[in-house]
């Protein structure tokens, strides 16, 4: 696939829209914390791979009655208690083995058998890999995915890495729309045909049978983004992003 092919599969996968909820914050006002559609009513439980200093985000849920399920092989706990929540201490990755438990198999353990989900996702780089070998009926389960997503240049110019990658790219293409997108300031730009394109981002996107109507949204970020090191630059979006894709 060519350059320009792969900016249009990821334009099309990162584009934000409208979907026709309000977007609140959930977490801390800073890393941990996510924009996120207000739709929670009917949401049974959290699935949050990736452990960081902090729970804000699940602890908000626990606020809503949501438990979260939460899992990482380098740490022991989560470093606050969170009400309601399980922890494992295992990575989650495309298959269960040895510190490793699939996305699949964690769910099988503890999902609810019937009703929605979260995903919330911050695996270094291995979202990728472990979000492609789920299959399509188990990403459904979710109606709110929140992940921050890795290496976005190596994305587009490393044919290995793209074809890693592309599997989630079209899993997402096809069940969900982008509600939100901000830029991690802290992992800084590659630039790639005079354009610069961010290293991390932070998305959210939501079932397509859950949006209400779909805007292109062009300007961010939102008034509810708080950058991830305040003594940085903010990373703009790239334009191609935004906006109507026909314009």
């Amino acid at each position: 696939m060519t350059l320009n092919l792969r900016r249009q599969l990821i334009a099309d996968v990162l584009r934000p829209y409208d979907t026709g909820h309000e977007l609140i914050r959930v977490g801390a006002f800073g890393d941990g914390g996510y924009l996120v559609p207000n739709d929670f009513n009917g949401i049974r439980a959290c699935f949050s791979p990736g452990v960081s200093i902090q729970s804000t985000f699940e602890y908000d849920l626990a606020k809503r009655s949501i438990p979260s399920f939460m899992a990482d092989a380098s740490v022991d706990a989560p470093a606050e208690p969170v009400p309601g929540a399980i922890f494992r201490k295992k990575f989650v990755g495309p298959e269960t083995k040895g510190d490793f438990i699939s996305l699949r198999d964690w769910m099988d353990e503890f999902a609810p058998r019937s009703g929605d989900l979260i995903l919330q996702m911050d695996i270094e780089g291995a979202e990728y890999a472990a979000i492609a070998a789920l299959p399509s009926e188990y990403l459904k389960r979710f109606r709110i995915i929140v992940i921050e997503l890795h290496r976005i240049p190596s994305i587009l110019m490393k044919p290995n890495f793209f074809a890693r990658a592309e599997p989630f790219l079209r899993a997402m293409a096809a069940e969900f729309t982008n509600a939100h997108l901000h830029t991690n300031n802290a992992a800084g730009t590659v630039c790639i045909d005079d354009v610069e394109f961010p290293r991390v981002v932070e998305a959210t996107f939501i079932r397509n049978d859950r949006v209400r109507s779909k805007k292109p949204i062009t300007t961010l970020p939102h008034e509810l983004d708080v950058l991830h090191q305040k003594n940085r630059p903010d990373i703009g979006v790239p334009h191609e992003w935004l906006g109507d894709p026909d314009s």
